[in-house]
């Protein structure tokens, strides 16, 4: 592919997301600072993946049923929403990650308002400890080839729209599209 259709099908992306994602005030104003379309899909993993039109008229994902996201990027808002996924959630999130690897997709699992010293240091609500806190998510981003991103609410559609635009951007230079 050329860079002139790379940059053709980069312009044409849509940032996809998950029909369970709440339709809130403050979703809508992530969903416009996101800088390029956001529709509604069915996703099987995550909460935001990408689609495009390729130079031939084709999509990057198949939209005919659920989507399997390429990449997908799964967003919580705090500490305590990603320690749920560790404790009362985690054999549904288990599930999430263990579909994301058998599919071959990058997942990314960006939280909001936090850092990894709020772990070290317990600055979260939840009772599950920084010690089993960090575990879990090392030992998961090993196992699932996962990338935690923290940051700040304000910054998480920029870094959403960007992960997802690098995603895609990376795999055209690498000709994973013909």
């Amino acid at each position: 592919m050329s860079p002139i259709e790379i940059d053709s099908v980069l312009d044409s992306l849509v940032i996809l997301r998950d029909t369970r994602e709440q339709d809130t005030e403050r979703a809508e104003r992530r969903y416009k600072r996101f800088g390029v379309p956001c529709r509604k899909a069915v996703l099987d993993f995550g909460d935001y993946t990408y689609q495009a039109t390729l130079p031939d008229g084709g999509k990057v994902v198949d939209e005919s049923e659920r989507i399997m996201p390429l990449a997908s990027v799964e967003r919580k808002m705090n500490l305590d929403e990603l320690a749920g996924c560790f404790t009362h959630d985690r054999a549904r999130f288990q599930r999430e990650m263990e579909r994301a690897k058998e599919h071959g997709a990058r997942m990314y699992v960006l939280v909001e308002n936090a850092t990894w010293e709020q772990i070290l240091l317990h600055r979260y609500r939840s009772k599950f400890l920084p010690k089993a806190f960090l575990a879990s998510i090392t030992a998961w981003m090993v196992r699932y080839n996962l990338q935690i991103v923290f940051c700040s609410e304000e910054t998480s559609p920029i870094l959403i729209k960007e992960i997802l635009y690098r995603d895609l951007k990376e795999r055209l230079t690498n000709g994973e599209f013909g």
